[in-house]
């Protein structure tokens, strides 16, 4: 006989991985359910899709008799009196990352796929490469992969595929999420300095990074980032076979030539030691997306699929929400919607937007959301990065005044960005909140504009509200 469902409680059940690791326990054939704060799209509706209750937080009588495993999301605290009554009953409690481990990757090939950037589209990238060509991979992803319905799937196939955060795991445990994952496969996107509440500098980071490369037992492998002096650091004392891939050596293991982009595409050709593998149409922009590419076709290897299916796997990728998503087109204007915070992640997406775009006045609006965001030692890096727009509109950083407190980093001071663009003759202008930037954006643009909203939250709705007030004056 089957054995009988268990019941799991999650706690902040709306997290970027907690509502996939739900559907994954659903499809597992579990009973789900949990609570949260407030929820807003995409999380909100995926919940709905999958009709899972979500209860009001923090109640303790929402762990109900019937509850048999809690899983306790990033935002439950040590005193949350969701937690403290599970504890209270003795029922088990894990984080999300251990929920992941023992109950879905357990007898499977993890493919983590970890970096300061770029871990989502690969994720998604190499989940598609690997399900276009009937390999039936596992995977999540911390965001909306346009090629499946979801962010999550079971898969009947050996490889999972899974986005390493470095983030902490858990109230109880401050180590980063991927040490959990066992990775048997590792790709490693880039190593830079960020989550600045929990690393004092770049030296943390990479002791984090360090330590996920010294898992990968000696028959995993390492797909490595061969132009981030960072990532090549790491590889020094590695105990599994690596590959590297670059954009600028032709002679690495992978490589990309003859890279050219126009506004449907990027088109170059795959390397593999210097000889000719493929020929690649990738429907995105950016030579950052190259990189992800070759990353994600060094896993596909790997797996055993042939030059064919991968052609095939990239041509056919959608991409990612919200990763330069153009939201549409109105009085002339054009809006799209993208995730990048870090001052490398910005660069790379304007620098993507620029010749995806190619002669149209190129608009930043970016919000320095996260506590690395919002820092006021990114003012030069930020600066390097909006350089590259032809205008700026800055909101102040979310977390201002926790970065403000004394002893803090300091909040960014974005009237003294702008004011500092405008003397290489960038105009801009500065509001307090999104509301009032948006009030402030409206009237300046014009026929032919592209507005890059730039984001890692909500941004109070703003490249969606943009988009319907533009029609609106139209």
């Amino acid at each position: 006989m089957p054995a009988a469902p268990r019941t799991f409680y999650l706690i902040a059940i709306g997290g970027t991985a907690m509502t996939p690791l739900a559907s994954l326990l659903l499809e597992k054939g579990e009973r789900v359910f949990g609570s949260d704060g407030p929820l807003y799209p995409p999380m909100s509706d995926r919940l709905a899709a999958l009709g899972l209750a979500v209860r009001t937080a923090w109640d303790p009588a929402n762990v109900t008799p019937d509850v048999t495993h809690v899983v306790a999301g990033n935002l439950a605290r040590a005193d949350n009196p969701e937690l403290l009554e599970a504890q209270r009953r003795g029922l088990p409690v894990a984080s999300m990352p251990e929920t992941l481990r023992t109950e879905i990757l357990a007898g499977r090939h993890p493919v983590v796929i970890a970096g300061t950037h770029g871990k989502t589209t690969t994720t998604a990238l190499v989940a598609w490469l690997l399900a276009s060509a009937e390999r039936s991979p596992g995977f999540l992803v911390g965001g909306e992969p346009r090629n499946f319905d979801g962010p999550a799937r079971l898969g009947t196939g050996s490889p999972f595929v899974l986005e390493g955060d470095e983030y902490s795991t858990s109230y109880a445990d401050k180590g980063p999420k991927f040490l959990h994952y066992a990775p048997r496969t590792l790709a490693l996107t880039s190593v830079e300095f960020d989550h600045a509440d929990l690393y004092a500098d770049l030296s943390a980071v990479k002791e984090a990074f360090r330590k996920v490369v010294a898992i990968v037992p000696p028959d995993g492998h390492i797909v490595a980032f061969a132009d981030d002096p960072n990532v090549r650091d790491l590889l020094k004392q590695v105990r599994a076979g690596v590959t590297l891939y670059s954009l600028e050596d032709e002679e690495a293991d992978l490589a990309a030539r003859a890279i050219t982009e126009n506004a449907n595409a990027l088109h170059f050709t795959v390397l593999r030691a210097g000889v000719p593998l493929l020929d690649a149409n990738l429907p995105l922009s950016g030579r950052h997306n190259v990189a992800n590419a070759l990353a994600a076709t060094a896993v596909a290897l790997e797996f055993g699929l042939s030059a064919p299916e991968i052609s095939k796997g990239l041509a056919t990728f959608k991409g990612v929400r919200r990763r330069m998503e153009e939201l549409g087109t109105a009085g002339g204007v054009t809006v799209v919607d993208d995730f990048a915070h870090h001052p490398t992640a910005v660069a790379t997406t304007l620098e993507g937007a620029k010749r995806r775009f190619a002669g149209r006045r190129l608009w930043a609006v970016f919000e320095p959301r996260s506590m690395t965001a919002g820092r006021a030692d990114f003012l030069g890096p930020y600066f390097e990065a909006l350089s590259k727009a032809d205008a700026v509109a800055l909101p102040a950083p979310y977390h201002a005044a926790r970065l403000s407190q004394p002893g803090g980093p300091g909040a960014l001071n974005v009237q003294r960005l702008v004011e500092t663009l405008k003397t290489k003759g960038i105009p801009g202008l500065t509001a307090a909140t999104p509301d009032e930037l948006l009030a402030a954006l409206l009237p300046e643009l014009r026929s032919g504009d592209v507005v890059v909203c730039m984001s890692s939250g909500a941004f109070g709705g703003l490249p969606v509200r943009l988009l319907a007030a533009l029609a609106a004056r139209t």
